[in-house]
Formats: structure tokens, sequence, C-alpha cells
């Protein structure tokens, strides 16, 4: 009886825990993806919102407060993380009623009657990059400040919490080791207030990690330290070994914290990713190895060294954007998951019951079959050459042509007709817009060559929302244009 009884019992525990383990996993908070808009022809918000939700997302994060995708986001139970772009900060700063009016608008209107569930507010984007040159030094954390009056003030300071994503360079090691890590030097003590700031008001430090850079900037940077596959020289730093470059970069923050006090408070990895096209090393296969590395790591709750618990995270990004900016490098424009019409780009298993990979979009309509390109008879030496090359490529998307990329197949006139076509599809293949003098022709025949697609637009009234020219105005530009430069092709 006594031999059954702890039969019994045991089992009993055996169950609870494995209850335990099951209800911790269910519990583990789903990826979550940034959803940026910064294109020339947008899918529609609810196409994108049905993407999310037939693909298991749970969390979104944006780049500011469309009220047009918030309102697409009511009742669907993603939890939102909604930007403040880094062009209103100063307003923000010098002025509570701003703040306030900014609360009221975007947060309270959609939290209270909306059934919007937005978690977070986002002051700011990467505001100290070492590129802005401190020009939202004085001003990001005088805008926090104001936005967390302003909601402690709307009722909504428990429920929604301020953050401010920040890029990785706010904080260094003075050797390879996270334990040397310490936030830059120039902007020490405003990262501590900072810090400090979010720790009194329950907010977590928001952080964009990108081991992709580290290769891009430094071509010497060991490649397989920038995947999740166990870098054979690891870094051991305290008895804590360090295979990956997100581990260490991560960890470099969690000791920089944990030295000035703050090693308890909660981080976000706001963006992680890899870029399809572009660069040398943002490929498909690239991209698909680190997605599917880090989610698999994602999957399993194994968070990093110092910090073994579940990390919080949110892919960058959601689908590509076409009309970013490429001062950082052409890559810019390729980080999605989903190419602009909304089809995936690789096989990826987040994690979300979805055996079969990604999911896309549905119902998007495409612009017409045909393409415009070089005529067989232009004159390679025409002096409009290099000048329309030069036109199409500002006013549209050449990032996929170059050294390393999926056109790097292309020979000269394959170039040229890639850019044609380019300004041709981002002007909804509008005649005018095919019409580079002698040199252009309008083709039903896709001249799409291996790895190098000419893609066809799809219809859209975004284009003409971004500013895209696209009437007969483009003609006359590109002949001013060719008449006012003297470029060698």
């Amino acid at each position: 009886m006594m031999e059954f009884a702890r039969s019994e019992k045991f089992s009993n525990c055996v169950v609870f825990i494995l209850f335990f383990n099951a209800l911790l996993l269910c519990c583990v908070s789903g990826i979550g993806v940034n959803w940026g808009t910064q294109c020339t022809h947008l899918l529609s918000p609810t196409t994108v919102v049905k993407m999310l939700k037939d693909n298991g997302i749970q969390k979104v994060k944006l780049f500011d407060a469309d009220p047009n995708i918030l309102n697409a986001l009511k009742k669907t139970g993603i939890q939102v993380m909604v930007g403040i772009p880094n062009d209103m900060l100063y307003t923000l700063a010098n002025s509570l009623p701003a703040a306030e009016k900014w609360v009221s608008k975007n947060v309270s209107a959609h939290v209270s009657s909306g059934g919007v569930d937005i978690r977070y507010v986002a002051v700011g984007n990467e505001p100290f990059l070492s590129t802005y040159n401190g020009t939202f030094e004085a001003t990001t954390l005088p805008a926090l400040v104001n936005i967390q009056a302003a909601l402690t003030k709307a009722g909504l300071s428990s429920r929604v919490k301020v953050t401010v994503p920040l890029n990785a360079d706010v904080y260094e090691s003075s050797s390879e080791k996270p334990s040397d890590g310490d936030f830059r030097s120039n902007i020490n003590n405003l990262m501590l207030q900072i810090v400090k700031f979010l720790s009194d008001n329950g907010a977590p430090f928001t952080v964009n990690i990108y081991p992709f850079i580290s290769l891009y900037l430094d071509p010497s940077f060991p490649s397989e330290y920038a995947f999740f596959n166990g870098f054979q020289s690891a870094i051991v730093d305290n008895g804590k070994t360090y295979d990956n470059v997100l581990d260490a970069n991560h960890d470099t923050l969690v000791w920089a914290l944990q030295k000035h006090g703050y090693g308890n408070l909660p981080i976000i990895v706001g963006e992680i990713g890899w870029p399809t096209d572009g660069d040398k090393f943002a490929n498909l296969q690239n991209a698909q190895r680190f997605n599917q590395g880090f989610m698999s790591k994602y999957v399993s709750g194994k968070g990093t060294p110092m910090r073994p618990s579940p990390i919080d995270a949110y892919l960058f990004s959601f689908i590509d954007e076409d009309n970013k900016s490429i001062q950082p490098g052409n890559f810019e424009r390729h980080w999605g998951l989903f190419y602009l019409d909304g089809q995936p780009k690789y096989q990826l298993n987040l994690g979300t019951g979805r055996a079969n990979g990604l999911v896309g979009a549905s119902g998007v309509d495409h612009l017409a079959k045909k393409w415009c390109v070089l005529k067989p008879s232009a004159n390679l030496n025409s002096d409009q050459l290099a000048p329309s090359v030069s036109y199409a490529c500002q006013n549209a998307d050449c990032t996929s042509l170059g050294y390393g990329t999926s056109c790097s197949n292309l020979d000269v006139k394959g170039n040229i007709s890639y850019a044609f076509n380019s300004y041709y599809q981002v002007n909804d293949q509008m005649d005018s817009a095919c019409k580079f003098p002698g040199l252009s022709m309008v083709t039903d025949k896709d001249p799409s060559v291996g790895t190098c697609k000419f893609r066809i637009m799809i219809q859209t009234d975004s284009a003409e929302l971004n500013g895209i020219v696209g009437s007969t105005t483009t003609v006359f530009l590109a002949l001013v244009f060719s008449l006012l430069c003297n470029v060698k092709f």
C-alpha cells in the first residue's frame, strides 16, 4: 500500500512537472516582426494584417503611428509597439502638451475604443547612431520623459511602456569579451540617465543587433561566427562560451547594465535579421540560414549565457522596402522575409505551427506582364545613355545590380534594361516611363536571367502617395537631366 502511494505520488509529480514545462513553453511570447512602410507600392494594411495572422505572428513593431495600420490591427490580439520618428523628438521634448496630444491621438484613441493591443511606445529610432553626430542627444530623454508623463496622465502607464530602440553601437567592449562591455564613452552619462528612467518606470531596454553588419563592415570577420552553428573558435568569458555574435553582443549589453546596477533590466531585441540582396553576403541562402538558426534558438526558449531565459525579439523585417535610404548600403531595401508583393523569399519555420513555412499574401494583383528594356538597336555610345540609366536608378531601385548581388550575372545591356524596367514598374508601367530617348522599348518577353528577376510591380495607389513621378513629366525631366549631365557609362 505504501509502495503504491509512493508510486502514485511520483506519477502525479511527473505529470505536474510535464504540465509546468508545457505551461512555460506555451507562455513563451511568440516572435515579433518589424513592419516598415518605406515602399513605392504598399500592400494594404488589411492584407499585411492577414499575413501576420496567417503566419502566427503575435507581435508587431511599427516605426510610426499610421492610423490606417492601427485600425487594421484592432481586435486582432496582435501586440503592438508604435513608433515615434526621430524628426518628432524635438517637438515632443520641448512641449508636454504636444506629447499629451500625441498620446491621445495615437495611443489612447486606439486602446480605449479601437481595441488595439498597444504595449509599447518606441520613442525615436536608433537616435544615437554615430552617423547622426549627436543630433538627437539633447532631445531623446526629454521626449521620453514627456511621453511617459502623457501616458501616466492618460491612465495608461501600467499598460503601455516607453522604450527607445537603440543600435548596438551605444555600447562597446574594450576587448572581444562581453564582460568588458560598457556604454560608449561619449554618451555614457546620457545612457545611464535613460537606463535609470526605464528602470524607474518598469520599461525595457530595446536594442537592435545585426550580425550581418559585422560581416559587411569587416570582410575578414569570421563569417561562421555570425550564424548559429557552433563557431569553432568560440570566446570563453568568465566560464561562459560564446559561439555566435548575437549572444556575445547581447551579453556585452547585459554586462554594461550590470556594472551600473541594472543587471535585471528587461531587454528586447527590437531588430534582428539578414538581408537577401544588395551585397555579396546578402543572399537568400545566408538569410535563410541565419533566420532559421535564430528561430530554432528562439523556439527552444534558449537565451544567452548571461540571460538564459527566452529572448523577446522582433525579426527585421516582414516585407521589403524599396524606398528606404541606401546610405548604409544597398542591402537596406532587402531585409524582408517577403518581397514587395507579399510572397515569401524562402522557407522559414517560425515555430508557430505552420509546418509548410511562410504563408504569402493572397488577393494581390500585379500590373500587366510587360517590361521596359534596352532596344536591340540602341547605340551604346549614345550620350543619352549614362544620364538615362543614372536617372532611372536615382528614381527607382537598382540595388540588385552590382558585385555579388542577385543580378551580378547581367552584362552591360542587361544592367541597362534592369534600370529602365525598375523605373517603368515604379511608375506603374506608364508609357511615358519607357521613353528614354532612342534607347528603350516595351516587351512582353520576361528578361529575367537566372537569379536576376525583372519584377512586375503590384497594383496600388501608393506610388502616387509616395511622390513617385508618374506622368509625361518624367520624360521631360529625363531629357533635362541628359542635357545637364555629361556622364560616361
